[in-house]
């Protein structure tokens, strides 16, 4: 196994939550709504608790975790500033906005499983699909709020 293939894989994990922190950081800033605040704030917790355990492995490789994020979490973050101003802030928009998000993380999530296991051990594997589930569960929360936004229009 490449070690540098592994601290490269696991590093794309820590990048993906880098870019929750910063994504769910914005949409705080965007909603004065009570409700979207917490869910935003448990977003952040879960990926600060990720990034605990993935930049734990990276250094036990004796890697250094990155602190960036993915250009493609600046045009996530980009495009939630964009929208929340043309739409007023509207809970629907910013909604929309995690959920492109949070698909972008699990897929994330999902590629690393299934296109590099072969550069990560079982044990990492096995903290990879416990955060995957927990980001699962993340989006699914976020598209129950879209479904609630949109039964009742």
């Amino acid at each position: 196994m490449n070690n540098d293939k592994t601290i490269e894989v696991l590093n794309t994990l820590v990048q993906i939550n880098n870019d929750r922190i910063d994504g769910y950081e914005t949409a705080l800033k965007e909603t004065q709504e009570q409700d979207l605040k917490i869910l935003f704030e448990a977003q952040i917790k879960t990926s600060q608790n990720c990034l605990k355990g993935l930049s734990s492995e990276v250094t036990h490789l004796g890697g250094e975790p990155t602190d960036g994020t993915k250009l493609s979490g600046k045009f996530f973050r980009v495009w939630m500033d964009v929208k929340a101003a043309l739409t007023g802030k509207d809970r629907k928009a910013i909604l929309n906005s995690c959920e492109y998000g949070e698909g972008w993380a699990t897929d994330t999530y999902e590629s690393a499983l299934e296109d590099q296991s072969e550069n990560l051990t079982a044990h990492q594997q096995t903290i990879i699909k416990a955060q995957h589930a927990l980001l699962t569960v993340d989006h699914n929360k976020v598209k129950a709020m879209l479904d609630i936004l949109e039964k009742a229009a």
